[in-house]
């Protein structure tokens, strides 16, 4: 019996529950079963963090099935509301509770009247929507409804070039780390940081939003969909170019000059910015990233094969990274996000040989299995896959692990977030003659793989004259030789492996 199934985002109520424990003095309540309400642990094991707002589990039991959740719902709220004294409530179900088909949005507006704090409704469908769309559209939904509540659709724009950053929340991967360097690159651009949400801050904050003149969304997962609401009701501008890499880096900051450009209101700033001389400067004095990919280390890297998946920002970032800037071929590039399936194949369709779409891990190992690359870079799941294949792996993505959340300071945007990502490549590689000191040391395993498929592939048979051909080859090479002939027999549909095809597998390696 299968008792787990690995999950790259995971249900729409955790979501919802990122978002509600980043601001502060928000409560969460979730009318859920008892099982439902492992956020909390998740939480306090990952982050490490001393204080924060635990979650509130409404327990869905046998009495709540005999009389219904209404007065349970509200009772809960409403002591929540007198013991925390929190700013806002959100109630949320799980996809388990919403199989009652209760209307717990009546109970919402029935604590309203009662309690002193306000209290919402995650408005979000937990059949259709996973964790990283609930969290998108809960944030938006706390957005439009402390700007409702202000009626302050006559904002005027601070006088000093100003932004909001939308998006960094709990649990992020990397974010807080991303945050400062986001902060770092704003001050030397002379930008106020008007607000940053939701990760640290209050609800009373984004009926402030508007004062901006833009902002800025580091992430697609979470923020946008806030970023095209304030557009569309303030006509505030966006940027969602992620910083990340040094020339996505420069193209961002391009985009926030525009932005800035866009507005009327003339621009008190306490310095002039040179953008093009801080984009030349930063790149060639501060990120070594551009010096690396020149380099001769890098240089070693050509010819050598990789596999990335990941959410659509970092997996589209890393593929244009390791192609366009350090010239490293991506055999397969992909993402689990599959409601962003049409900006990610519009981002990385020339950098990479072949993309997949999908939330099934199986499917990711098996082209790993079949590609064979030198190195992957992907998610948590990725990182198991290559330790069974003996593939080394650089984690670049949620969902994240507790080794994902370091204690020194490692950003993947900004100018420190290229060295960094430098620094990741190069180590995810075995280098020089580690593979040939490793086998002539007899390794760190003395298991011998003998398949390198996942699934139920057959691999190819070597007849006695390969076999032979095959036992001439010197040893410190020759399970390299073996791979590269499989693996080639396999794309070309070929069962049985004879000296020819070693030849042919030769040429078309050379």
């Amino acid at each position: 019996m299968k008792l787990a199934h690995w999950m790259y985002a995971g249900p729409a109520h955790i979501g919802t529950l990122r978002v509600a424990s980043s601001f502060k003095n928000v409560h969460a309540i979730m009318h859920a079963p008892l099982g439902d309400d492992y956020f909390n642990v998740m939480r306090s094991m990952l982050k490490r963090e001393r204080n924060f707002t635990p979650a509130t589990a409404s327990i869905v039991d046998r009495h709540v099935l005999a009389r219904g959740s209404r007065k349970r719902v509200v009772d809960n709220i409403l002591r929540k509301d007198k013991e925390e004294g929190p700013d806002l409530i959100i109630l949320t179900p799980t996809c388990t509770s919403s199989i009652l088909q209760e209307n717990l949005k009546n109970f919402v507006d029935r604590a309203s009247i009662i309690s002193d704090c306000n209290v919402i409704f995650a408005d979000v469908d937990h059949y259709q929507v996973n964790e990283i769309q609930a969290a998108d559209r809960t944030l938006e939904q706390v957005v439009r409804y402390y700007l409702d509540k202000s009626h302050t659709l006559d904002q005027f724009v601070t006088d000093a070039p100003s932004v909001n950053i939308i998006g960094i929340l709990t649990l992020g991967f990397h974010n807080r780390h991303d945050c400062r360097e986001l902060r770092r690159l704003l001050k030397d651009l002379d930008i106020r940081i008007n607000q940053i949400i939701p990760e640290g801050g209050s609800v009373e904050n984004p009926k402030n939003l508007p004062k901006a003149r833009f902002n800025l969304i580091p992430y697609r997962e979470v923020g946008l969909m806030t970023a095209m609401y304030l557009n569309k009701e303030f006509g505030m501008p966006y940027v969602s170019t992620t910083p990340m890499g040094a020339v996505d880096m420069a193209e961002c900051i391009r985009q926030i000059k525009k932005s800035l450009d866009i507005l009327a209101a003339p621009i008190l700033s306490s310095k002039k910015v040179d953008y093009e001389s801080y984009i030349d400067g930063q790149t060639r004095f501060v990120s070594q990233a551009a010096w690396f990919s020149r380099s001769i280390d890098c240089q070693n890297f050509t010819g050598k094969e990789t596999v990335v998946f990941g959410d659509a920002t970092h997996a589209a970032s890393i593929t244009k990274i390791l192609a366009r800037e350090m010239g490293i071929r991506v055999s397969c590039t992909g993402t689990y996000c599959k409601h962003d399936a049409e900006w990610f194949k519009e981002q990385i369709k020339d950098f990479c040989d072949e993309m997949i779409i999908t939330d099934d891990h199986a499917e990711v190992g098996d082209i790993i299995a079949r590609v064979e690359p030198s190195a992957i870079f992907g998610t948590q799941m990725e990182r198991h896959i290559g330790k069974r294949l003996e593939i080394p792996c650089g984690v670049i993505s949620a969902p994240a692990h507790i080794q994902n959340f370091s204690l020194g300071y490692r950003p993947f945007l900004g100018y420190e977030g290229t060295n960094q990502i430098a620094d990741l490549v190069y180590n995810s590689f075995a280098l020089g003659m580690e593979d040939h000191l490793l086998e002539i040391f007899c390794g760190h395993d003395t298991k011998e793989i003998m398949t390198k498929s996942l699934s139920t592939d057959i691999s190819p048979i070597w007849d006695p004259e390969s076999r032979q051909e095959l036992g001439k080859i010197p040893r410190f090479v020759r399970d390299e030789v073996k791979r590269n002939t499989e693996k080639f027999a396999r794309r070309k549909g070929i069962l049985n492996v004879t000296v020819e095809v070693m030849h042919a597998a030769k040429e078309a390696l050379s």
